[in-house]
């Protein structure tokens, strides 16, 4: 007994699938082991180990391996080989191969191509043809039995029997119905072992990540991109799992894509299920008007080619490196930093991506990640996934619940989407639980927002509205759904804090929005502003202008003896980390006066506007973009100077009715309105 066969211990999941699914199935650590000396397709290679080595019996194991390396050694024919492999048959009269069989009908008759083999004119009989429809389809992987006939000097080969390796027929109503045997927790470990993985080193969130990465192959016109570090498999499942996907390492042509002019040669999205796109940064020179149709492609199925309209069912995927860590793509720029120019810069394109997948959480795959368990043959997990294509759960969460105001209609249509494609994954019988349901849709809500994000730091306040949310249908109850890595509703703290510090907000002239916390600690000293070293520009001199401010006017606000036996401290931290140039003025005046008088700011409070050397305040530039971004990220209530109070009818209702405004027209009375003063 070899170490490969008693490499591993059955557990109660390994016996049920074995069980359920029985011939369906196979050890994943027996396919690494032969895979390393075998060079033949992943899911043929699974289909014999799962017709030989399904036992628990490990002696029995060694025998089918055995049988599997002796049958790959005699029969699977090498295409350098062709000519050896047609002697032997016209030496022996016939010969069993393992081969690629396709037909096709020429007049009456049926002909088939033995790919490898080398020929493309053996007979078959009608009956083979009738048995395994997927003939007449793209081709089935069989062991082919071909025998010689002297006497038809053209076509001297014929198929006298065809036994499919590769799955030759799919019943998706036994697979929906077997699956409701299992747990939700069940199915969704069976899935990641049946990809090769061990779910018990992964969280429950990061299994869901594998499973996004599934949805592209079970859902039509699904467009997904995952950027992430090296290695972590990030295009495995377009390039492994299926058939009937094809993966792109560089750049493609519009003919390649959608076809010929004339439409009489199909492009890439009407043959395949998938179209990836490995190595994004590598498409900087495809052809604009690749990502012209794709834009339109991506929106409706539909393209155009000469005078006619075509549709397709391809789903899109997009898989890149980042090359920095996720903490600082966040803190100095955007998250589709990593894409060609000719994709960033087309943000209607970007806006058409149903979902963009956290890459920078899967971890680079270590040998611990691989499973030595019973997952489903890559094959009929594939077949499964490609007939799943016909099912359409977009509309199943709205039995359950509603999605808040700010999801437009394509954000509504992508969040469908990503749900419809996660039901499929997981409850392919369309019956998940509320609490499965809500699960799903928290996930693919993030998803979504993830997109409008990276678009409104791009700098369009057209994607302003991202604070993305659903509601339950029974309780009524609002749930608001943030992105992690920027830490969603947490940045504005609902919570006073402690005495000094202040939330402030400034807004440029093209709408982009700086968030900051201002935090202001005194010392003994003799009255002197200290600035830490990342204040500069427009807030340095606009903290100055209201210091100045303080010291002239001390004896006003009875802290004559405070202003001057104290150094002041000032520190901006700078929340979205996108560096806008903010006046903050009247927020340091309140930052200060709170460290003085021990006194901390409202809770939630977000303070707007600016002021002279002399006191006078200056109205912000625009309160819609900085209370919308406020509102997203927790804020409750906002001082505003009084010259905006026009400007606050062009607020947004979601968020007039979130933020409570609070209206002054002096630094005195913002000051007394700001604080807790009692």
């Amino acid at each position: 007994m070899t170490a490969t066969a008693a490499s591993t211990s059955r557990d109660a999941l390994d016996d049920k699938v074995n069980q359920v699914f029985a011939g369906k199935c196979v050890r994943k650590d027996l396919v690494r082991a032969v895979k390393v000396g075998a060079n033949v397709p992943v899911f043929v290679l699974e289909y014999l180990l799962g017709k030989y080595c399904a036992s628990s019996d490990p002696a029995a194991i060694e025998l089918g391996l055995t049988v599997v390396r002796d049958t790959l050694a005699n029969n699977y024919i090498r295409p350098d080989e062709a000519t050896k492999a047609q002697s032997k048959v016209k030496q022996k009269g016939r010969y069993t191969f393992i081969d690629k069989v396709k037909v096709r009908l020429v007049g009456n008759t049926y002909v088939a191509e033995c790919v490898n083999f080398g020929s493309n004119s053996l007979r078959i009989s009608d009956d083979d043809v009738h048995a395994f429809e997927r003939l007449l389809t793209g081709g089935v992987w069989a062991q082919v039995e071909v025998e010689w006939d002297e006497s038809d000097s053209k076509a001297p080969f014929s198929i006298s029997q065809l036994t499919p390796i590769q799955l030759a027929s799919f019943n998706l109503d036994e697979y929906r119905k077997l699956r409701t045997q299992f747990s939700t927790e069940e199915w969704i470990d069976l899935l990641i072992r049946s990809k090769g993985y061990e779910p018990s080193q992964f969280s429950q969130r990061l299994k869901y990540l594998f499973l996004l990465r599934l949805i592209p192959l079970c859902e039509r016109n699904y467009n997904l991109v995952e950027l992430g570090p090296r290695g972590t498999g990030k295009s495995f499942a377009v390039q492994e799992l299926s058939p009937y996907a094809a993966l792109l390492t560089g750049p493609t042509t519009v003919a390649n894509l959608f076809g010929h002019m004339n439409g009489k040669v199909k492009g890439m999205v009407s043959i395949w299920d998938v179209v990836g796109f490995d190595e994004v940064a590598d498409l900087q020179k495809m052809p604009k008007e690749v990502i012209t149709t794709m834009k339109t492609y991506c929106e409706s199925g539909q393209f155009q080619r000469g005078a006619e309209s075509f549709a397709g069912d391809a789903s899109i995927a997009m898989f890149g490196n980042t090359q920095q860590p996720i903490d600082v793509m966040v803190q100095t720029g955007h998250l589709f930093a990593p894409m060609p120019d000719i994709i960033r810069d087309d943000r209607a394109f970007i806006d058409r991506l149903h979902c963009y997948l956290p890459g920078w959480e899967v971890p680079n795959m270590r040998n611990e990640f691989f499973t030595d368990h019973y997952g489903f043959v890559i094959d009929y997990l594939a077949e499964a996934l490609r007939d799943l294509r016909k099912l359409n759960y977009t509309e199943l969460c709205d039995s359950h619940f509603g999605l808040g105001s700010h999801l437009n209609t394509r954000d509504r249509k992508a969040v469908r989407r990503t749900v419809s494609g996660l039901v499929k994954i997981i409850h392919p019988h369309g019956e998940p639980s509320k609490e499965d349901l809500e699960e799903i849709l928290k996930l693919a809500i993030e998803c979504r927002r993830r997109v409008k994000e990276q678009l409104k730091k791009m700098g369009s306040f057209e994607y302003s509205q991202t604070s993305f949310s659903y509601s339950d249908n029974d309780s009524g109850e609002e749930h608001f759904v943030g992105v992690p890595e920027q830490g969603g509703q947490d940045l504005i703290a609902a919570e006073p804090m402690a005495p000094g510090s202040v939330y402030t907000a400034s807004v440029t002239g093209d709408g982009t929005v700086g968030l900051y916390r201002l935090e202001v600690s005194i010392a003994a000293g003799n009255g002197k502003l200290k600035p830490a070293g990342g204040i500069s520009g427009p807030m340095k001199e606009s903290i100055q202008r209201a210091f100045a401010y303080l010291q002239a006017n001390k004896s006003a606000f009875s802290i004559s003896h405070e202003a001057d036996s104290y150094d002041y401290n000032v520190e901006a931290i700078d929340l979205l980390g996108n560096k806008v140039e903010a006046e903050v003025g009247v927020a340091f005046f309140l930052a200060a006066f709170s460290a003085i008088r021990r006194a901390p700011a409202r809770a939630g409070m977000l303070v707007m506007g600016d002021m002279s050397i002399q006191g006078n305040i200056k109205a912000a530039r625009s309160l819609v973009e900085p209370l919308q971004v406020a509102m997203d990220n927790g804020a409750r209530c906002a001082l505003i100077p009084g010259e905006n109070k026009r400007a606050f009818l062009e607020v947004d209702t979601d968020v007039i009715d979130k933020i409570d405004p609070i209206f002054f027209n002096d630094v005195k009375t913002a000051t007394f309105k700001g604080l807790d003063l009692n």
